[in-house]
Parts: C-alpha cells; structure tokens; sequence
C-alpha cells in the first residue's frame, strides 16, 4: 500500500516586492499551518519521506510541519518538480518515487494539488485551501502504477477554528 500527503503551503504575503519563489507566509499561513500539523499528528501514519516545492511559502510550511512532527530531517529534500501549478510535473514526480517507501508527504501549490486530490482521492475536492492537507491511500506497491485512491483525512484551517 502507497500513501501520499498532499498538503498546500499555508497562505503566502503579496507584501513585498519579492519573486514569486521568494514569496514568504503570512502571519495567518504561519498560525494555519501550526495548527494543521498538530491535528494531523495525531493520527500521523510514519513518513518516510517528504519533499517540498522550493518556493519559501512552500519551504516554511513543510518545515513547520517537520518540526510539528520532530521528522527526521535527512528524509527530507527540496524538489523543483513540486514548484507546479498545473500538475503534469508534480505527477510524474511522484509516480518515480522510491518503491521502498510506502508514504511519502509533499508540500506544494495549487491548482496542481486540488487537481491531483481529485485525480486520485475518492471525494470530490472544491479546491484545497492554503494550509490544506489531504491524504490518499492506494492499494498498489508501485507508485508508477497509482490510480484511484481513498481519501482517507483532509484536514483544512476552517475546520479546524472555532
């Protein structure tokens, strides 16, 4: 069995006259993404890998999200393939993952992660919001060969205010 973690990085500052790659979190994607991997680490499966898109919204997301977790840092890298909106790089990136691991967590963009979400998960996604996490199940042994998934736990900011 393959698991993937999606999650999108949490909602990013259009404050500063930075390169899009550069563009950093807003205090709120901060508190969102907090707050999500908390929740998530509850019921956390053990991750054997997590990759992240180069873009430091992206960056700082998963890091948050690693300490959230106390992850093992040298299971981690940064992959350009996840700096991705439309999908095509993000999937055939994780369709070339390691077979020795079973799941694998990557930290990205939309529109590309709401794509994928629905593309392979059995619940239909609107769109996964900033700091929006979703995480499907497949019952393959091969990450080249994932199709329809389970949609096992979304875990979105809203949901989780008060």
């Amino acid at each position: 069995m393959k698991q993937l973690i999606l999650m999108r990085h949490g909602k990013s500052s259009w404050d500063y006259d930075v390169s899009d790659l550069d563009r950093p979190l807003k205090e709120r994607g901060i508190n969102d993404a907090h707050m999500v991997a908390k929740t998530f680490g509850l019921h956390a499966p053990q991750i054997d890998f997590i990759y992240s898109s180069p873009a430091n919204r992206a960056l700082h997301t998963s890091m948050i999200f690693v300490r959230s977790l106390e992850y093992d840092l040298s299971n981690y890298s940064v992959a350009k393939a996840l700096y991705d909106f439309a999908g095509n790089s993000v999937e055939q990136f994780v369709r070339n993952l390691d077979n020795d691991w079973g799941t694998v967590a990557i930290f990205g963009h939309n529109y590309a992660f709401t794509s994928l979400a629905n593309t392979w998960g059995d619940q239909y996604i609107e769109n996964v919001p900033t700091a929006g996490l979703v995480h499907i199940t497949f019952g393959v042994d091969d990450w080249s060969k994932i199709t329809g998934g389970t949609t096992k736990q979304m875990v979105f900011p809203k949901h989780l205010k008060k």
